[in-house]
């Protein structure tokens, strides 16, 4: 994994889910900032799945399990669109707290691959 990128996503999606528990608790239903916060995300998971798949061949091969980080970035991958799904489907202020809660769930998991990609155990 490339550092910057990985700092970059971890930084999107906590903004995002911030921006989402916020409005949320203010009483917003999920609207176009939300979910396309969401999208952003997506789409930045999209790239590090490509990065993930590329980085091998150039000589950056993960030094933790690779089952592993593949469960971790295959389960983040689907997080956005489940989340964005069930708020689309209930349209309550729960269930923009709910996608909040999602693209919080993303940066740790990112930071956990981040973790297995780099750090070796002995």
């Amino acid at each position: 994994m490339i550092l910057w990128f990985t700092l970059v996503l971890i930084g999107v999606a906590v903004v995002v889910g911030l921006v989402c528990v916020v409005a949320g608790l203010a009483g917003r239903r999920p609207g176009d900032v939300t979910v396309g916060g969401l999208a952003l995300i997506l789409l930045l998971l999209i790239a590090q799945v490509v990065m993930s798949i590329i980085a091998p061949f150039a000589g950056n091969p993960a030094t933790g399990s690779p089952l592993e980080f593949w469960v971790y970035l295959v389960s983040a991958v689907l997080l956005p669109p489940a989340a964005v799904a069930w708020a689309l489907l209930e349209r309550s202020r729960w269930s923009t707290v709910i996608m909040g809660i999602a693209a919080l769930a993303v940066a740790v998991m990112v930071w956990r691959m981040q973790v297995i990609w780099t750090v070796q155990l002995a």
